[in-house]
């Protein structure tokens, strides 16, 4: 019996170890930048989700729950933005497809977004995670429009949007920033993100996801 007790202590005792080395490692992400950043838009703060891992990828375990977004760190729902095959429309007279290079392929893409904040780190000095999420801030319309039938007339409303719109809109005009900015291009994908979160941080016009929110925006204004 004493024989048990010492193996089951001893146990208990490694996976005591274990757990701390695995908190100790889980507050930095991609094991180099930290979570303390600021959150200044109060509306997107409690959607904006920091949890501390070092490779965010939660599997979506709870796919099925509602608001389970909410629950998914920023960086992985970047992360799942990515991973499409393309933008299913015509932009600048062409349909733009990545023919499945990138859905699928979280680690593949994981590794682009590690790069380019590794390129955002390198060029502005700051931490990438904080620049990410101010080009989240700038990037997300306060309104938007919506098609309402009045008897058989149908015309354009402008409504509030949801702090979780706002944010999907946010991250998908990144994404689509990203796959658009290399295709066709000597551009890579990893250079075109970040350059994208960059102008959308500092709330550069020249960014895709600035020029959508306004033209959303401006549409809401002259439905109004």
């Amino acid at each position: 019996m004493a024989e048990k007790k010492t193996v089951n202590d001893e146990k208990k005792a490694s996976k005591k170890e274990a757990n701390k080395h695995e908190d100790s490692s889980n507050g930095l992400l991609f094991g180099k930048y930290s979570y303390d950043v600021e959150v200044n838009d109060v509306s997107l703060k409690n959607y904006i989700n920091l949890a501390k891992v070092d490779y965010p990828m939660s599997f979506r375990r709870e796919s099925q729950v509602s608001f389970s977004k909410a629950k998914i760190n920023i960086v992985e729902r970047l992360i799942n933005s990515l991973m499409r095959g393309g933008t299913g429309g015509k932009i600048g007279g062409k349909v733009i497809r990545t023919k499945g290079r990138l859905q699928g392929k979280k680690l593949k893409v994981m590794h682009i977004v590690e790069d380019a904040f590794n390129i955002i780190n390198e060029k502005t000095g700051k931490n990438p995670l904080q620049v990410y999420i101010n080009a989240l801030e700038n990037s997300a319309p306060i309104e938007d429009t919506t098609r309402v039938r009045y008897g058989g007339v149908i015309t354009n409303v402008a409504v509030d949007i949801s702090a979780s719109r706002r944010l999907d809109i946010a991250l998908r005009n990144i994404a689509l920033a990203a796959i658009i900015g290399a295709f066709g291009s000597k551009k890579d994908i990893t250079t075109a993100l970040a350059e994208e979160i960059m102008l959308a941080a500092a709330d550069d016009p020249n960014s895709y996801a600035i020029k959508r929110k306004e033209a959303i925006e401006r549409m809401a204004r002259s439905a109004r």
